[in-house]
């Protein structure tokens, strides 16, 4: 018979003795003795043990008759204790793990940057690192692909489903490449967030701020793209850097009503007085010094930014604060 339990801490006898049990649902010693072919001796150690862990009970004690207890009460418990210890263990290993990568890191700078030698394997990495992406996934798209069009990053799809956000800076000539437009377009309604710039100097994505992929130079005569894979350290903080930078200068791209892809930010609902106000509540100035310089009361203020906030469809004036920056009222 195939030791199935020895995990959740029954020797080969017991687990005979419990299945035994289980399946002829009474037994007497002198049964497990004839079928099982065990010496009394050991019949009685381990009936003592079975019992005192309560994997069995005592049926008729005057014959001594034996059942088996439910399973899933007493090995279901056992077997989520088994799972819980397992995934700590699972946790603790792939913290490990990290801060083995890390260390190693700090003592081989060579650790830092992987060159990855071919198309297959730069989209491979391109798509697991998507896969595991936990927070956001930022993009530099130049035109004409090395790797991975846009309409092509199912990927990217399926994490914008699961919560991630993706920020994305389109270089201005893939707007005019066939099929493009619909495919950022997509994206755009799934929660990406998309820019345009006339000019990209490279091709990169960042996952988590913690890994880059930056294509390298493309040898003259070949197909076959080049990349390099940056895990870490300051050439990982000075692309990300390289990216915000662009991300400021970069002009939103929108879905108009009629489903098309557009340029350019969503025209301000709101009137100088109001975007006055804004300003100040952007820079930070409580509603008290904002009343005392506009000249009015602080429910007056209250009120006022509680209109504006209706008129951006915003929740929180934090919200408002950050649809003012990156729709560029202010």
């Amino acid at each position: 018979m195939c030791v199935m339990l020895e995990s959740l801490g029954l020797d080969p006898v017991e687990e005979r003795v419990y299945r035994f049990l289980v399946t002829t649902a009474e037994a007497e010693v002198t049964d497990l003795i004839g079928n099982l072919g065990i010496d009394p001796e050991t019949a009685e150690t381990v009936l003592i043990s079975m019992r005192v862990r309560g994997l069995i009970r005592t049926v008729s004690p005057g014959r001594r008759r034996f059942t088996a207890v439910a399973p899933d009460i007493v090995l279901g418990s056992q077997l989520l204790r088994h799972q819980q210890a397992l995934d700590w263990a699972r946790r603790e290993v792939d913290q490990l793990t990290e801060e083995y990568r890390d260390s190693a890191r700090r003592r081989d700078a060579g650790r830092l940057v992987e060159v990855l030698p071919n198309r297959v394997v730069l989209q491979e990495h391109l798509d697991h690192l998507q896969e595991v992406a936990r927070h956001e996934v930022l993009h530099l798209c130049q035109g004409h692909a090395a790797a991975m069009p846009a309409e092509e990053n199912h990927a990217e799809l399926a994490a914008l489903r699961r919560g991630v956000e993706y920020r994305v800076i389109y270089e201005k000539a893939l707007l005019a490449e066939e099929g493009t437009p619909a495919g950022i377009a997509y994206g755009v309604k799934l929660g990406e967030q998309a820019r345009v710039m006339p000019w990209l100097p490279v091709r990169l994505t960042v996952v988590d701020r913690e890994t880059a992929v930056l294509p390298l130079l493309q040898e003259a005569g070949t197909s076959e793209p080049t990349a390099a894979l940056v895990r870490g350290g300051q050439l990982l903080e000075a692309l990300v850097a390289l990216f915000e930078g662009y991300w400021e200068r970069a002009t939103p791209l929108r879905i108009a009503e009629n489903g098309a892809l557009t340029e350019g930010t969503t025209p301000c609902p709101l009137g100088s007085d109001d975007l006055h106000l804004v300003s100040l509540l952007v820079a930070g100035v409580p509603d008290r010094s904002i009343a005392t310089q506009l000249g009015i009361s602080q429910r007056t203020v209250q009120r006022r930014v509680s209109n504006i906030m209706d008129l951006t469809g915003a929740q929180t004036r934090m919200q408002l604060a950050w649809r003012a920056a990156t729709e560029r009222w202010l």
